[in-house]
């Protein structure tokens, strides 16, 4: 079953972790942790309650699930993104409440097991707040391959009926399925556990402050991950924990620039983007020039049978210096590379254009898309 062995590579990942840092001399407690102030966590375990004081903290909490109280998750029939991987079978027809990233990932892995999937957007596209050119594309391949995607639709209310699930949306229409995910959202856990206290402030929603290099508002208290809400990503959250480390060890760090962080959606196709995106040029927040070139002109593409995809290259006017990109196609995840190192590097398209890529390749279309963006002096 697809679940059972996710779940295992997980649990074999983080215990591959656990193993590296008791190694280097890591105390590991597994239990609830409570700061009693900035430098001390009261941490309750299976033996019992121990303190622990520390030069500094850093704070992990990461965050869960958003649940809505006219969609109760059961774990039966009505899921969060958390407790669907507990399915032990493919569902006869899947309801997916929620077009953001994570949405769109369990729509489209489920429509590619065979599922009849029914995506429900509040939004007037899936991926709202993605490369509108990535999502377009999205869209359209979701319903050629059956899938029903309901723009511009507000679920009301979900209810499990024993043998499937009612979702009734705002206008009145009713959608019936086997079973449904709610993806709207997650939630910080940094409640209850001493954070203000402690002088951690949060905002609004629950979320902690921190700077550039992690610090927080309380001497010595750094936080990393989901539970800051810079952004929910792993690579991020790692990030934010090296830069917090060596920030705290005096080691020379750069604050993290979020216009530099690469980031992927896990549909198929993938959908990965890097730096400044076309909406920012449209909105005058940057000068810059865009060049999308579709992958179906590209010989590897057509001998891999690839019939949707492009690569996107942004750079800026005038300069010609690489600010962002977009790739949409198969492994984008590791396409979008070449070209988070121009933009983090601040490379100029010509030195894209100018590096050797392997003919056929995928890769061929970054550089001939850096091409089509050559600046004449």
């Amino acid at each position: 079953m697809v679940n059972n062995r996710l779940l295992a590579l997980a649990k074999e990942q983080s215990n591959d972790i656990r193993r590296t840092l008791e190694r280097v001399g890591v105390k590991v407690m597994i239990g609830e942790g409570r700061l009693l102030d900035h430098k001390t966590i009261e941490v309750v375990t299976e033996k019992g309650t121990e303190t622990v004081e520390a030069e500094a903290l850093l704070i992990s909490v990461g965050a869960r699930p958003r649940e809505l109280e006219t969609s109760m998750p059961d774990g039966e029939r009505i899921f969060t993104w958390k407790q669907i991987y507990n399915l032990t079978e493919v569902p006869e027809h899947l309801i997916v409440i929620g077009s953001g990233v994570t949405g769109a990932e369990f729509a489209s892995a489920y429509n590619g097991l065979g599922t009849k999937v029914t995506l429900v957007s509040s939004r007037d596209r899936v991926l709202p707040g993605e490369d509108a050119d990535a999502a377009v594309v999205l869209e359209d391949v979701f319903q050629a391959r059956g899938m029903t995607v309901l723009n511009r639709s507000r679920a009301e209310t979900v209810k499990n009926t024993g043998d499937g699930v009612v979702v009734t949306l705002q206008d009145g229409r009713v959608v019936e399925g086997s079973h449904c995910l709610v993806a709207v959202g997650a939630i910080p856990n940094t409640a209850g556990i001493g954070l203000e206290e402690a002088g951690v402030a949060l905002d609004e929603r629950g979320q902690i402050k921190v700077d550039g290099v992690s610090r927080t508002t309380a001497p010595s208290v750094y936080a990393a991950g989901d539970c800051t809400g810079v952004f929910n990503l792993a690579s991020v959250a790692a990030m934010q924990g090296r830069i917090a480390i060596a920030h705290l060890m005096g080691d020379g760090v750069k604050p993290l620039k979020l216009k530099n962080v690469a980031s992927n959606i896990f549909t198929s196709p993938e959908i990965a983007s890097v730096g400044v995106s076309e909406q920012d040029i449209a909105d005058g927040r940057y000068q810059g020039d865009v060049i999308k070139l579709s992958l179906h002109t590209n010989a590897r593409a057509k001998m891999m049978d690839i019939k949707e995809g492009f690569v996107k290259i942004i750079s800026r006017k005038g300069s010609g210096t690489v600010i962002g990109g977009v790739v949409v196609g198969p492994r984008a995840s590791e396409l979008i590379f070449p070209i988070a190192i121009a933009v983090t590097q601040k490379l100029h398209v010509d030195d894209l254009a100018n590096t050797f890529t392997v003919y056929p390749s995928l890769t061929g279309s970054i550089s001939e898309a850096a091409r089509r963006l050559h600046v004449h002096m």
